[in-house]
């Protein structure tokens, strides 16, 4: 048995040309960094002086980098009445608490949909399904007026609480759930394990692909969120609203515009980078079939 699938194992390597795997790295080189380019011109265009954004015909990378774009913004959240870090930390908390919530929320939502059979659960999640088909625009009209009815206008509860309901989230928990064996769930409870503790302790391990694909995309919707639909308090603005703000004034502030750019960026990508290695370690070593 050993030797048949050495022997297989051998032939496979052996099928595989040179010239293929270098066209084939080649290939995701170049798709690589055409994916980049987006971020590559942010990036230029925020170290970019005023003469150069204007330029004709326009320059792809910086002739003269400097960062008179970020002192500029710096300059002008500082002589705002409303301290820059307070809007900073009302985006952290709505998108950390926001996040949070959703996660557990749908996670456990997903269990019992997945797994406890109760009368209502296909309705239940045709619901769900009937739910994804609404865009933002279409919802924000009823979510205001749930939000004024319940008196969560200007509150973080009217930015936090839809965020937790959000219907894609539960649906690909529940399509990561279903792949958990039944057997393994029922063994953890003959071994005296509580539901929680089968929900906590086995089935929140076999789907962290799904958690941490979950994580980016919640937060990456919270954290580029204004939220002046709801909010009215200067105080209680999030930092997108406070920097498009900023960026709003005319052509005159365009390096400034790029800078927030760069700013509002770079902590999704960030996420997503540390997330992303995650992913790809725990599909390849994790999984378990009946």
């Amino acid at each position: 048995m050993k030797r048949s699938l050495f022997r297989h194992r051998k032939r496979k390597d052996a099928s595989r040309s040179a010239a293929g795997n270098i066209s084939s790295f080649l290939f995701l080189v170049l798709m690589g960094l055409f994916m980049a380019l987006p971020i590559v011109l942010s990036v230029s265009n925020s170290l970019k002086p005023m003469e150069e954004l204007f330029v004709f015909p326009p320059k792809f990378l910086v002739r003269n980098p400097t960062l008179d774009n970020y002192s500029d913004l710096f300059n002008l959240m500082s002589e705002s009445w409303v301290p820059f870090t307070r809007y900073l930390f009302n985006t952290v908390f709505v998108t950390v608490v926001g996040t949070l919530g959703h996660v557990l929320v749908a996670s456990m939502c997903a269990f019992a949909l997945a797994k406890r059979k109760f009368p209502g659960a296909k309705l239940i999640f045709a619901v769900i399904l009937a739910a994804l088909m609404f865009s933002v625009q279409v919802t924000s009209i009823p979510n205001y007026l749930i939000m004024s009815k319940l008196g969560w206008l200007d509150t973080y509860a009217a930015l936090i609480i839809p965020a937790m309901a959000k219907p894609l989230g539960l649906f690909l928990m529940k399509q990561f759930m279903e792949q958990i064996p039944d057997a393994l769930l029922e063994a953890a409870r003959i071994d005296g394990a509580k539901e929680f503790q089968v929900f906590y302790k086995i089935a929140l391990p076999q789907v962290v692909p799904a958690l941490l694909t979950l994580i980016i995309f919640c937060f990456q919707d919270l954290w580029n969120m204004s939220g002046a639909t709801y909010i009215y308090s200067e105080e209680l603005k999030t930092l997108p609203y406070a920097l498009s703000q900023i960026s709003a004034a005319g052509i005159s502030r365009s390096g400034v515009t790029a800078a927030v750019t760069v700013i509002m960026m770079v902590v999704p990508i960030v996420l997503f980078m540390l997330c992303q290695s995650n992913i790809v370690e725990t599909m390849a070593s994790s999984g378990i079939k009946d």
